[in-house]
This record gives structure tokens, sequence and C-alpha cells, in this order.
């Protein structure tokens, strides 16, 4: 298999998420030549990096054409929605990711509203509105909490789930009449808040065939003991126990299959990755949301933990020769820590300088993922976004991985750095 795999791959992004790929194709029995673009401090030691934006759809197939790669693998989700594997594909470069039409499952939540309700996918009741009066006379036939959301991509920040109903108008008034998320803002949908523990299920997608990958539980909030503004995640750790192996059966029978067959039935060829973000109800599994992509920093956690080739996983999908293909998953237990930097998810410094410890000092297993960094002119590594670091650790136990990664945590000097000191809390006080 390994010398029918794609000698090259470019991975588009720059985060945590796409350092973790880095690492996971690194270790590929094929050893393809990576390239990223535009990549961080991090993922500079394990690929090529080259400054070509994740949004520059032009300068990402130049440069793929220039340098020959035999596969590109797109991380977040900006380039999907603008349609950088339709792009592609057209250029004759295989691609892992949506088109742009199945990007829409993540570019647009009232898209995705719309599906789930047609075929009759658990989820929550809903209201879609583009003007203030309308979406407020409906939150007032509702009870809070309740969930609003702006329709389009705000970095995983466009989601407010409001304690009382002032609050709700408040977050309807600041999308629809205050602009907040700009154009994502402009359509919202009003969600009744489903109560339970959150899972996250990643699914590789080719068609109607899939894979489901390891499961996880990521941390949302900014603060301990899931206080403060929802964040694009703080921390997560896998498996999620919460997702037993009859849970999950039920899972694939009510969420994934249906949800594989709804986008089939829509028209859309949907190659890539489904993250499906699940709330486990009193009543079953209900679905929050469709990501079209690798979740971040969920992916820090699943990818360590699957044996199998990646690349030939990925590669498989793309070509649409999934079927039959099966997964070989670690027992063990990773867990993830986000290093933030002070004052994530609003205004946070960049440019402060981080001192990590020397890679032989870290524990067994234990990875220091870039996401947020950059090297400054004197080639020091600097902060460069609100979520700077990921701290990664595999070990028999998730209390084991726990104290690894947060030995490690303490160790990373950085004047803004800040953390969670709960991740995985919930499932070591569920233990025995």
């Amino acid at each position: 298999m390994a010398n029918q795999l794609p000698s090259s791959v470019l991975i588009v992004g720059s985060g945590g998420r796409e350092h973790a790929l880095a690492q996971a194709l690194a270790r590929s029995p094929a050893k393809p030549r990576l390239l990223c673009a535009p990549g961080n401090a991090g993922i500079a030691a394990d690929a090529t990096c080259f400054p070509v934006a994740a949004d520059n759809i032009a300068g990402l197939v130049e440069l793929a054409q220039r340098e020959q790669v035999g596969f590109v693998v797109v991380g977040p989700e900006v380039p999907l929605a603008l349609g950088l594997v339709d792009a592609l594909i057209k250029a004759g470069i295989p691609a892992y990711g949506p088109k742009a039409d199945g990007a829409r499952l993540e570019a647009s939540k009232i898209f995705t509203k719309q599906i789930l309700l047609k075929y009759k996918i658990p989820t929550a009741a809903a209201g879609i509105f583009h003007e203030v009066n309308p979406a407020l006379d409906y939150l007032r036939s509702r009870s809070a909490p309740i969930v609003i959301k702006a329709d389009g991509l705000a970095a995983g920040k466009g989601v407010v789930v409001a304690q009382s109903l002032a609050e709700a108008e408040a977050a309807v008034r600041d999308m629809l009449a205050g602009n907040k998320f700009g154009s994502a803002g402009s359509r919202i949908l009003i969600e009744d808040c489903l109560f339970g523990e959150e899972t996250s299920i990643l699914v590789v997608v080719s068609g109607r065939d899939y894979v489901i990958l390891p499961t996880s539980q990521d941390h949302k909030r900014i603060g301990d003991g899931d206080t403060g503004p929802n964040t694009g995640g703080m921390g997560t750790y896998s498996p999620a126990e919460v997702v037993t192996p009859e849970l999950l059966g039920r899972i694939d029978r009510e969420i994934v299959r249906p949800s594989v067959n709804a986008i089939a039935d829509e028209g859309m060829d949907f190659r890539g990755t489904l993250f499906i973000g699940i709330m486990l109800t009193p009543t079953g599994p209900s679905v929050i949301e469709y990501n079209a992509r690798f979740g971040d920093p969920e992916t820090q956690v699943v990818l360590p933990r699957i044996k199998s080739d990646l690349l030939a996983l990925l590669w498989a999908a793309a070509r649409g020769e999934l079927r039959g293909s099966s997964l070989d998953v670690r027992p063990e237990a990773a867990i993830c820590v986000v290093i933030a930097a002070q004052g994530y998810p609003d205004n946070y410094p960049k440019g402060d300088v981080i001192t990590l410890p020397p890679a032989d000092s870290l524990p067994p297993a234990t990875t220091i993922i870039h996401a947020g960094t950059a090297r400054n002119a004197a080639g020091q590594i600097v902060t460069n976004g609100g979520r700077v670091l990921g701290v990664t650790s595999l070990a028999p136990t998730l209390r084991e991985a726990a104290d690894r990664a947060y030995a490690t945590c303490d160790q990373i000097q950085c004047v803004a750095k800040y953390f969670r000191r709960d991740i995985g809390a919930r499932q070591l006080t569920r233990k025995p």
C-alpha cells in the first residue's frame, strides 16, 4: 500500500490541528515529503513551511503546482468554504476535505439546521431570523437558557448561551443590529438549550462510506468549572468514556448514518471529515452542530490514539475508496491542555516570548503542539494567536496522562500564558 500513497503532502493551515496532522502524517510508512502553508513555529520542525495564507486560494493552488504536490490535506474551515478543494480538483490535484457545497454544513448553521430538521435527525427546536423584532418575539415565546448562533463562520465565537431573556435579547441585538460578527451574523439561529454532556464525533467520510474515529470530549468555556465565554476549545481528552459502546452504536444508527446519507441525498459528494457535535441529553443523543473538518483541539487527542496509517485513510477517502477501511486504535488515554494568551477569547497580546522545556525533559509520550506561534526577528518563539500551544499526553490512564500534561504546562514559560486546570476532571471524578 505504501508505494501507492502520495510521496508529498501539503497541509493547509497554521494551528494546533495542522501541527497534529503533520505529526500523524509524518508517522506514515510512506514517509511523504511534508509541506505546510502557512504553518507555524512548531510545524516548521516537521514540514517545509511556505508563507501562503490559508485563504489565498489561487496562491495555494499555485504552490501545490509549483512544488508538484501529490496530495493536499485542508485543515481549517475558511479555505474549504472558499472552495479550495474545488480549485485543487479542477487543477488535477487530489485533496482531502469537502468541496464548497459540503463546507456549507459548517459555513452556515442555518443550512445544517434545515437538513437536520428535514431528515428528522435528532436536534434542538429552533427558529431562523434576519430581523430583530421577529427574533425578540420568538425569544419571548421560549424559556431561558436559550442559544443564539450567528449563521456564518465566527472562529468558534459566534454562539451565545444566554442564561436570561435579557442576555438573549442583548445577543440578538448585538448580532442583527450591532453587526458584532459582520456578515456571519446577518442571519441568526435561536435554539432551545440542550442539557447534558457534550461529545465530539469525528467521521472520515467518502460519499456514503465512513469510518468513525475515536471519541473525545472538548471543554469549550474559558474558565475552570465550565465558566466564562465560549472559546474554540480549551482542552480535550479521548476516549470519552461517557460514550459507551452501546451509546456509540445508537449514535451511529440515529445520527452518523442518517447524516452521511442526508448529505449524499442533498447532492453533496462529501470527501472529508464530518465533525458532529453531540449533546447527550436525558432522552438521547442530539446534534448541536456539524463542522466540515477535523476539530481543534479534538484532533490533538484523536490522532495520537490511531495506530493505523492516517495518510492511507485520508487518501482512500479522497479517492472514493474508503469502503472496507477499518481503524486500529490504541487503548491508551490521551489528553490535550490548551495554553492560551491571557485575555483570550477577547483581546490578548501577541509577540510574548515563549520558553519551552527541552524535548528530552518531557514526560513519556508527551508532545507540545504549536497553535498560535511564530518566530520573531531574533528567532525566538513568540505568541501569535489566542490559543498558543497544546500539551498532549498519551498514557495507560487518563489520570497519568493529565499529570504528565499539567507538569509540562507548568514548565512552559510565557508571561501571558493561561490554561484551565480541570481538563478531563469530569471523567476523572467519574472513575471509581
